[in-house]
């Protein structure tokens, strides 16, 4: 069999030429650290490691989310925790005042501490992130969630949105709530019913707090009214009426006779006492915590503060038109912290959620790393040990070409 010279010489050049493009693909590997370095070396390979390098995409953006949520929920935990405090404060300074034992002097000086508890309470609901951001706003940006009334009272600017950030593939978190639910609302469970006396009252009758008979009577959120009449028969008795508002018609029940501190059923389910000696015509309503009337704590702690204000030495009247004031007011706050101490619970809740997810996507973004390490890292030992090869192969190949094209018979020829 003949072999052409060109034959040997295309045979050697693809030779060399294919241990010259391992070598460059062996550098290139070793260079980069990629075992990888285009599609076509190990196209299985290849979109694994695209598919796991989106994994690692997304794990990484849900990281940064988590985190954003947790410093968010962290600051909105903070500003509940301060407002529960200072609501406990207010708690406490309400018992006082209706204690006995103060005069005006006394009185106001409460009211002042308690408009410097307000002016707290009005600063945390305006709190804002380490961006700027109002935290009790909703979904609105704006410089100030609560603002002040100049007749009293607040206005709220923000709405009742509650926004989220996406951490997992599968679960959107809530990272704030709104200034309304917190500031403006009472959790329907759990809440105690409100008793108040009506401002227009002439006696010196008080309400005390209602008591819960029968929690799972049907008229436990009604609103009530206790009117205080003639008894017909008798000159000197007081008799009262208990009328259930929410029943169609409202109808009065049959007076019975007032007893100072005696219990006053409410429907079938609640009960309240009036002590003191109450005007015919006066009047005290018993109305569920929900009522909106009930659920704004600026407007509770503004009607305390006004009450404490007025002048009540010597009028036995005014004293307790004040102390109904204070006894509704502290249901009021009462109800509200329940709230805010719910909400709390809330967002401890959430905060730990996210701890949790945050060590779940730590070692997913981990595992996630290692398989794409392995599959396109360069194992240096043996990638060099490939190279020093494929570099001696070429290195001989060669040698073996220059030996080759030297070869001639006419070497061998000696005339």
């Amino acid at each position: 069999m003949r072999i052409a010279t060109s034959e040997l010489y295309n045979a050697s050049l693809s030779q060399m030429e294919s241990q010259e493009t391992q070598l460059v693909s062996l550098t290139a590997e070793i260079s980069s650290g990629n075992a990888l370095p285009n599609p076509g070396a190990n196209p299985v390979a290849a979109a694994q490691a695209v598919q796991l390098s989106a994994t690692s995409a997304t794990l990484t953006q849900y990281s940064a989310n988590q985190n954003t949520a947790l410093a968010s929920l962290q600051t909105e935990g903070t500003a509940l925790t301060n407002v529960t405090s200072t609501m406990q404060s207010i708690e406490s300074l309400i018992q006082e005042a209706m204690s006995g034992g103060l005069n005006d002097t006394n009185r106001a000086a409460v009211a002042q501490q308690m408009e410097g508890y307000r002016n707290q309470l009005m600063s945390l609901a305006n709190t804002t992130d380490g961006e700027g951001n109002s935290i009790f706003s909703g979904f609105q940006n704006v410089a100030q969630v609560f603002s002040n009334n100049p007749g009293g009272g607040v206005t709220y600017n923000g709405d009742a949105g509650q926004r989220s950030v996406q951490v997992s593939d599968a679960r959107n978190i809530p990272i704030g709530d709104s200034g309304a639910s917190v500031f403006m609302s009472v959790q329907a469970l759990g809440s105690q019913a409100v008793p108040s006396g009506n401002p227009a009252n002439t006696g010196t009758g008080t309400i005390g707090a209602v008591t819960v008979t029968d929690p799972a009577a049907a008229t436990n959120h009604d609103n009530f009214t206790i009117a205080f009449v003639q008894d017909p028969d008798v000159a000197t008795q007081l008799d009262y009426t208990v009328t259930d508002n929410n029943a169609v018609p409202p109808t009065p029940t049959t007076p019975v006779a007032y007893t100072s501190g005696a219990s006053i059923a409410l429907g079938s389910g609640l009960s309240t006492t009036i002590s003191g000696t109450p005007a015919i015509g006066d009047a005290f309503t018993v109305t569920p915590a929900t009522s909106a009337a009930n659920t704004d704590v600026f407007a509770s702690l503004d009607s305390m503060i006004a009450a404490l204000k007025n002048p009540a030495d010597g009028n036995a009247t005014a004293l307790a038109t004040m102390n109904n004031a204070l006894s509704t007011g502290l249901a009021q706050i009462g109800n509200s912290l329940a709230n805010v101490t719910t909400i709390q619970a809330s967002v401890g809740g959430r905060e730990q959620e996210l701890q949790a997810l945050q060590t779940a996507t730590s070692s997913s973004s981990l595992q996630i790393t290692t398989s794409l390490s392995d599959l396109t890292g360069v194992d240096l030992a043996s990638t060099m040990t490939q190279f020093t090869e494929a570099q001696n192969a070429l290195t001989a190949s060669q040698k073996v070409f220059t030996a080759t094209q030297s070869l001639t018979l006419f070497q061998y020829y000696n005339p």
